[in-house]
């Protein structure tokens, strides 16, 4: 299997590009870049020769200057900065996901490269990209060194609503509403939104790898101020280093959901071929019957269950023996059931157990595996996810992590990797409406989101059986892990109608409405047909949406929602030019499937 080359240097540079030119600096030390004029970046020099960042939106600032820059061992690179000089360029290139909001990309930024000498003539490069659907900044420091810590900070009005993750290593506490200045002092985990002048703002990070360490936004009480918090205390590199992009992505809150900023700045794919990577729906017995994955007759019946559905995988998690898992993954292959085994991740974090393993469940048929519990985004545990990424890729095993830390662009440059959980899912056996709107805004926006949905089984949850069948939809994954047994799924067979027909990779996205923590409705396109569903938390109403997208001629409308007694089918036919209408439950939810006539 051939791989791309990835250098530090590709990192740091390597996009197709423009001309390049060199410019001197304003006379007031302020340097502006944008691309469509509509999004801007502002760096600007302090007093002391350090650096700010800020970001402005059609004129208004978003987020207000902020301090830039980083130490090392060598030299403090966060003062006493002289410029050097500015090299521009834009950004223009085409990839295709094999997962995702959208399958094929085209990623547009205006580039800028400022120059500056510290003290001990050591040299930082701030990199400076801003799209129409955000701004990001990344440093190069172009002779190496050690990094000791960062300056880099986000500056947000004190008011801005905010929607923030308590930090924690897997990503798995409650979503909290608060504002930017009145959240409690803290370490808070990507990726966090606030709701910004006529707008929104969601702060993350891009391109994180092995080569850096993870990072975390740090808050104190009574600030309006977050900055970036390493998971390291140094970290090495050789020249030029490129730490990862410090990303705001910016707009309303659809260019917001629908944004792929995150993947564009990050390392190109490493496959030459991914013919191989197969997205689908999953049965999965383990939240259901925890015990479950230790009895391979019900494994059995779990590889039935999707065969009679045409759900192309079964994954076996945690409890599979190796004396009975090739005779099971024989059985579920022979009625056209692919079969992924789970693995703790310390028994794969060697050389030695990469190359007994993979092989090994390669040959037994396996068609990818499920890693668990890393639980850390220090340098070295980031270090693993790139090399299981490379031993997985040489097998042709495709890949889900689960204890995990939150995408950062990991699935363009490793397109192989189906999903990772960094949430709060399902098996929390605790599901609230509130908490499950919050996702398509937050988590959901930087990659495939492993919540594993449609979770009838757990009965501490104030949604309805339409909220839970709409997760399904509303959640993006490129493997979608129904979460429930067989015979539940069965019992409803209106639900289950509907899963059937459901993709989990998608030609396009739009969200139709919605604010975080009240409500998300998308529409997305699969094919020839469009997919139009909702999650809500709250009363019952109605939602009406335009189906302006929709092509010409009359379209067949399946709609499943909750009814006075149970879920409900209702069909209509309907075209671009009127609205649907959809009764909402108390908590509820609905999902529309439109077929062209």
């Amino acid at each position: 299997m051939g791989f791309g080359r990835r250098t530090a240097l590709a990192v740091a540079l390597a996009v197709a590009a423009t001309v390049v030119t060199s410019a001197p600096a304003g006379a007031a030390g302020r340097w502006t870049v944008s691309l469509t004029g509509a999004v801007t970046a502002v760096v600007a020099r302090t007093g002391a020769g350090g650096l700010t960042f800020a970001v402005t939106r059609d004129g208004t600032t978003v987020l207000a200057p902020a301090p830039v820059g980083l130490r090392t061992r060598a030299a403090d690179l966060t003062r006493d900065l002289r410029f050097l000089r500015r090299v521009d360029r834009v950004v223009d290139e085409h990839y295709t996901m094999t997962t995702g909001k959208r399958l094929r990309r085209h990623a547009r930024a205006a580039e800028t490269t400022l120059s500056f000498l510290g003290t001990f003539g050591t040299r930082l490069d701030v990199v400076v990209r801003a799209a129409a659907d955000g701004a990001a900044y990344r440093y190069v420091l172009p002779a190496g060194g050690t990094v000791t810590g960062e300056a880099s900070a986000f500056t947000l009005p004190a008011t801005a609503p905010a929607w923030l993750l308590p930090y924690s290593p897997n990503y798995e506490k409650v979503r909290v509403e608060t504002t930017a200045g009145g959240a409690p002092a803290g370490d808070y985990g990507f990726p966090s939104l606030f709701a910004t002048r006529d707008g929104y703002t969601l702060l993350t990070e891009s391109d994180v790898d092995g080569r850096y360490s993870g990072a975390r936004l740090v808050h104190e009480a009574g600030t309006t101020d977050y900055g970036i918090k390493l998971a390291d205390a140094a970290v090495t590199g050789r020249g030029p280093f490129a730490t990862p992009w410090r990303v705001a992505i910016t707009g309303d809150l659809a260019t917001v959901t629908e944004s792929t900023l995150v993947d564009d700045l990050a390392s190109p794919s490493e496959l030459d071929d991914t013919s191989w990577v197969r997205p689908g729906k999953v049965a999965w017995s383990w939240l259901s019957e925890h015990d479950s994955p230790r009895d391979p007759v019900r494994q059995k019946q779990f590889a039935d269950f999707a065969a009679r559905h045409g759900w192309p995988y079964l994954l076996v998690d945690e409890g599979w023996d190796a004396s009975w898992a090739p005779d099971v993954i024989r059985y579920a292959r022979a009625r056209g059931v692919e079969v992924l085994l789970w693995f703790r991740w310390d028994d794969l974090d060697t050389p030695a157990e990469r190359a007994r393993w993979l092989p090994l469940v390669k040959s037994w048929g396996v068609a990818g595996i499920k890693v668990d519990f890393m639980d850390s985004d220090t340098r070295a545990r980031l270090g693993f996810y790139d090399d299981i990424a490379r031993a997985t890729a040489r097998q042709k095993l495709m890949l889900n992590f689960h204890g995990a830390t939150v995408p950062r662009g990991f699935q363009r440059t490793w397109p192989h990797v189906l999903s990772f959980e960094a949430v709060r899912g399902a098996e929390q056996l605790k599901t609230r409406a509130s908490t499950n709107t919050m996702f398509p805004f937050t988590r959901n926006v930087v990659g495939s989101m492993d919540y594993t949905p449609t979770a009838f089984v757990v009965s501490d949850r104030d949604t309805t059986d339409a909220h839970e069948v709409a997760t399904f939809f509303v959640y993006e994954s490129g493997w979608q892990h129904g979460a429930d047994k067989p015979e539940n799924y069965e019992a409803r067979p209106e639900a289950l109608r509907t899963l059937d027909e459901l993709p989990t990779v998608w030609d396009e996205t739009r969200l139709l409405s919605g604010r975080p923590g009240r409500a998300a409705v998308f529409a997305r396109r699969s094919g020839d047909r469009w997919f139009v569903g909702g999650i809500f938390a709250g009363p019952a109403t109605t939602v009406t949406e335009p189906l302006d997208f929709l092509g010409p001629g009359h379209w067949v409308a399946d709609t499943l929602r909750d009814g006075p007694s149970g879920l409900l089918r209702e069909t209509s036919t309907v075209t671009a030019g009127e609205r649907l209408h959809v009764p909402i439950a108390e908590n509820g939810g609905f999902v529309t499937i439109l077929s062209g006539r």
